[in-house]
């Protein structure tokens, strides 16, 4: 839906196109969070944490929620949902996908590779940290979903002209290999991991009084938790009465 969003706002041939650049990227980006919000709040987001995101799981995994084993199946079954989405998208609407280049992120012309990556280290840095705080509280961890929206959307404006603002080493990849578009492709695959560790080390050092409770984007108490929380949840059948799988950082 997200790479619908994106064609539909921006090709003129479609009725809702709209023409301002400005509001353009914040609606795609609004739509983008609405879509994590809409997930994160549903029943198989409340279970699985609705990381969505590699970066996301990165840093959680650095402040000790997801276990590592589950790291790499958090990673495939991401990379395995960008590569479906960006295959019916393509097949879906064709010649409004080709004009968007099949959603594809890539740096802009006049940036270097390094600056590129610096961008997107610093908008997913900018994003985990953000969420390390929500998470950090229970009172505010319920308005986690809700926050990302109005964030998405000033961070895609900020950054969209410059890398796409991608954020998602998968979701730049799955249009990737779907249009066969390699070009500067490994940018994504180094500055939103950068920026999910400095993230993880910005809130060590900025906000050392304060500890993630949870892993997911929103946690509700009604559902099993797989990852390390310290939010009341329901217990794991296979785990007993602790729903912790990964150990605290020192």
């Amino acid at each position: 839906m997200g790479f619908i969003a994106v064609a539909v706002l921006s090709v003129r041939a479609s009725p809702v196109y709209i023409q301002p650049l400005t509001p353009r990227l914040l609606a795609i980006g609004a739509v983008f969070g609405v879509l994590a919000a809409a997930v994160a709040t549903s029943p198989l987001g409340k279970r699985s944490g609705a990381h969505l995101n590699p970066a996301v799981t990165l840093g959680f995994f650095l402040r000790g929620h997801v276990h590592r084993h589950d790291v790499l199946g958090y990673m495939i079954a991401q990379v395995l949902g960008a590569l479906a989405a960006a295959a019916i998208f393509t097949a879906a609407l064709g010649a409004w996908a080709s004009d968007v280049h099949g959603a594809v992120t890539r740096p802009a012309a006049h940036l270097s590779a390094a600056a590129a990556i610096g961008i997107e280290a610093g908008l997913t840095g900018c994003l985990l940290f953000v969420i390390f705080n929500l998470v950090s509280s229970a009172r505010t961890a319920r308005w986690t979903p809700a926050v990302v929206v109005g964030l998405l959307a000033l961070l895609i404006l900020a950054g969209a002209r410059y890398t796409g603002a991608s954020m998602n080493a998968a979701r730049s990849l799955g249009p990737a290999t779907v249009v066969d578009s390699w070009k500067l492709l490994w940018v994504y695959f180094i500055g939103p991991p950068l920026g999910a560790i400095l993230a993880v080390i910005a809130f060590r050092v900025f906000l050392p009084e304060r500890r993630t409770l949870t892993a997911k984007l929103f946690h509700d108490e009604r559902y099993i938790s797989t990852l390390r929380t310290d939010l009341p949840a329901q217990p794991s059948p296979a785990r007993g009465a602790h729903p912790e799988r990964a150990e605290r950082p020192s």
